[in-house]
């Protein structure tokens, strides 16, 4: 079966850096996005190695990102000892969005406007 998963939003916090055992670094943040005209839904978005470091350099609070990946659900016990599950993206790559400054989408193209070329 395919596991893909494509989300644009905005990210929650400063991503969080840690490194596994290994010294590969492993990036961590939440995404708000859109689930419906008045409800945003949040998911946290993990990313491993050169996307991490990408993450840890580039990304903060507020930033307007695509994010391509594979959805991984996960299971843990509370200290309480109730069992829960959740649902994370394992990023494959991640694409900023550019913004007029309002936090509205700029879908102006930086290409020129070629609409007297005959093809």
């Amino acid at each position: 079966m395919l596991n893909f998963c494509i989300l644009t939003g905005n990210i929650g916090g400063d991503p969080e850096i840690n490194y596994s055992h290994d010294g590969n670094p492993i990036a961590s943040f939440n995404l708000a996005f859109r689930s419906g005209k008045e409800k945003t839904g949040w998911i946290k978005i993990t990313a491993f190695s050169r996307i991490a470091e990408i993450t840890e350099k580039y990304l903060h609070k507020g930033a307007r990102i695509a994010v391509v990946g594979s959805l991984d659900q996960e299971k843990w016990q509370t200290e309480s000892g109730e069992n829960r599950t959740g649902y994370k993206i394992i990023a494959h790559s991640i694409e900023f969005i550019k913004t007029d400054g309002r936090g509205f989408e700029n879908n102006q193209s930086d290409q020129p406007d070629n609409d007297d070329v005959p093809f």
